[in-house]
């Protein structure tokens, strides 16, 4: 596709969204020198056909004539930052603009802006009118969403044939404000090439989620076990009520006696009994009951974690359940991932390959996969590093750790990621916010990730789903700071109903993807 076709397609598509979110008043764009600002010079000449008063400002060198404007005179000044009062007079021109269109860097851009783009920068913040980035805030790196000097604090960001992936990742996404992706004419792309990755939208979501026959029962659904222990017992009991509002057929709790109270609470779970590891008189254990891994070996997923506790008991019960597990999918969260990170089970190595204090999997047969759902300090205890070194590049831990231990990891946050060990990787597009901060939400994640491990979705999809289940339903109960798990919970089957309509406000066929300022 002719590089000069697509530069007049997203600008022509940037100017239909301007002019329909932003009808009236003058509309200035500050143009650099690379495509960014022949992008913003199209928008700019398509809105003077309209009738629209537009003008440009230039920050670097562009061709006189310009050939992006293919013969149309647009006024037009040159900000030069030597200048007496370049500053104050762009501050000035900005002051009357009702949109402010940043098209000063490119999305290739690395490092900090130049002086003359930083000098910018600047006035078009301070500006009163709508800022509107082509492609991507400028400043804000492309790839990673680092900001390392300067940047445009953007109210829309139209991004060209994509979201870049810098725009979704903190600190760049906090600066784009609201996110709209455009269709341009680019080529398709190979799904997983060079490192891309995937949104997890409603369209994604409804050709992901599995479909049941008409003729089924629920073991063939999917049966789940849940092991649960004393510490939280109460966590148990939402991973379970989360994983029937996920379409689990059958959920079995197994835990010990003092468990059964609390999950009396969910009566459509089947409460299994465990009595430990028996004593063989001499103190020593030996034999282990039957509860848990019966439970275990008669489901086709597992969860493990959620108020486990972290004791010497706790271990040897995780050793048992992964030991059972076979070839299984589970999902291991909370406690369970504490466990392992201090060695229990062999580390997280050893639960990928099936270790355990029993039985292993042989090579002839395999473990099955793992799902791991840890937060930043969780995350960091299993590489081995500091939070802050997983936040500076969350992108390269998830996919640093996936790799390294075969494990699908889900990796919470802002977003929240999915990788996998092949490379794939999957953003959440429901913004993560303090809203979510209470305890419980973890729970109602992982129960979430099991159940459509439990109906055969494979494991980087069943991470996914369920990312897209409780985000949504979060988000959608509009609650605040009063919102808690069980209210998540109640909302999971409207979210997994949603279907990707678009938002009314922005009727365009080309538009991709919408995605709210994150709040």
């Amino acid at each position: 596709m002719p590089e000069a076709a697509l530069m007049e397609n997203a600008g022509r598509q940037a100017a239909l969204i301007v002019h329909h979110l932003f009808p009236e008043g003058e509309v200035v764009a500050l143009a650099g020198s690379g495509n960014n600002g022949g992008d913003a010079l199209v928008c700019l000449r398509a809105l003077a056909a309209w009738g629209r008063p537009v003008s440009a400002v230039v920050v670097g060198r562009r061709p006189c004539p310009d050939p992006v404007l293919h013969g149309w005179e647009l006024p037009a000044t040159t900000f030069d930052v030597d200048g007496r009062g370049a500053v104050r007079a762009l501050e000035r021109r900005l002051a009357g603009a009702a949109v402010v269109v940043d098209g000063l860097l490119g999305t290739g851009i690395r490092g900090a802006p130049r002086p003359a783009h930083e000098a910018a920068i600047g006035p078009a913040n301070r500006a009163p009118g709508a800022v509107v980035a082509m492609d991507a805030p400028s400043g804000v790196d492309g790839t990673n969403g680092t900001v390392p000097g300067a940047a445009v604090q953007a109210d829309l960001t139209v991004a060209f044939g994509w979201p870049k992936l810098g725009t979704l990742l903190h600190p760049g996404r906090a600066l784009c404000g609201r996110l709209v992706a455009v269709e341009i004419g680019f080529p398709p792309r190979l799904p997983w090439s060079d490192g891309w990755a995937e949104l997890i939208t409603p369209g994604w979501a409804s050709q992901a989620l599995p479909r049941r026959s008409a003729a089924t029962h629920k073991h063939e659904v999917g049966a789940l076990a849940v092991v649960a222990g004393p510490a939280m017992a109460g966590a148990a009991a939402l991973a379970a009520r989360s994983a029937f509002r996920c379409g689990a057929g059958l959920v079995r709790v197994c835990g010990p006696a003092d468990v059964a109270g609390v999950v009396a609470a969910v009566p459509e779970v089947v409460f299994v009994r465990d009595g430990g590891e028996r004593d063989g008189g001499d103190g020593v254990p030996n034999a282990p009951a039957p509860g848990l891994e019966g439970a275990i070996e008669t489901s086709r997923a597992l969860v493990a974690g959620p108020g486990l506790g972290t004791g010497e008991g706790a271990a040897r019960t995780l050793e048992r359940a992964l030991s059972a597990r076979g070839e299984r999918p589970g999902v291991l969260d909370a406690d369970a991932l504490t466990l392992l990170s201090r060695g229990a089970a062999g580390g997280l190595a050893g639960a990928a390959k099936g270790a355990g204090s029993g039985k292993e999997i042989g090579p002839e047969k395999g473990a099955g996969p793992i799902v791991v759902t840890p937060h930043p300090g969780e995350m960091a205890r299993l590489l081995g590093c500091s939070a802050g070194q997983v936040q500076r590049d969350r992108v390269a831990a998830a996919r640093g750790l996936a790799e390294e231990h075969g494990v699908v990891v889900l990796l919470k946050g802002a977003p929240s990621l999915v990788a996998d060990p092949d490379g794939r990787l999957l953003v959440a597009t429901v913004q993560e916010t303090s809203d979510l901060a209470v305890a419980g939400m973890g729970d109602v994640l992982t129960g979430a990730v099991g159940a459509f491990l439990a109906q055969g979705v494979e494991p980087f999809q069943a991470a996914g789903l369920a990312l897209h289940a409780t985000g949504r339903a979060a988000a959608a109960c509009g609650l605040g700071p009063s919102l808690v798990p069980s209210d998540v919970i109640e909302g999971v089957p409207a979210a997994l109903a949603q279907q990707g309509a678009g938002r009314a406000d922005l009727p365009f066929p080309f538009v991709t993807f919408d995605q709210d300022p994150p709040r």
